[in-house]
């Protein structure tokens, strides 16, 4: 019978093998296209929503084991990113001018598609008012 100490042991081998094969699993550079969503302005009082224009980019760089990367707009290098990994999905965290957020995730591979699934959310603000867009889309691994 195994004691508690060895169950940890156990448990934590396994997950340490499962996070290696998920970095040798995961590509090291995305192209992004995000094609469905909206927008939301705050403006006397209310939200108003709209649809945003697409948007389109590289994530670069990805170094699972590290937790960063490096967000690659019109074919130039734009920013460092801070990577949080999840289950099955890896979040890119880029702080943006006056500390706001953009936030994207890339879920993991859907084999019917060969994409990988991806959110990006924008969280900022114009002349003291929140503005945020939710954007819907995926990602294919650049070769």
């Amino acid at each position: 019978m195994l004691d508690i100490r060895k169950w940890v042991i156990l448990i934590a081998a396994v997950l340490g093998t499962q996070a290696a094969l998920a970095q040798e699993d995961f590509p090291t550079h995305f192209v992004c296209d995000f094609n469905q969503g909206y927008a939301w302005t705050y403006e006397a009082g209310k939200y108003k929503a709209a649809p945003p224009a697409d948007l389109a980019f590289e994530v670069a760089r990805i170094d699972l084991e590290h937790q960063t990367a490096s967000l690659i707009l019109g074919g130039k290098p734009a920013k460092d990113l801070k990577v949080v990994r999840a289950i099955n999905a890896n979040h890119f965290i880029e702080v943006v001018n006056e500390g706001f957020l953009n936030l994207t995730t890339i879920y993991d591979l859907d084999p019917a598609t060969g994409k990988y699934p991806a959110i990006h959310s924008r969280h900022f603000g114009l002349f003291g008012q929140p503005v945020f867009a939710q954007y819907a889309g995926e990602c294919v691994p650049k070769p």
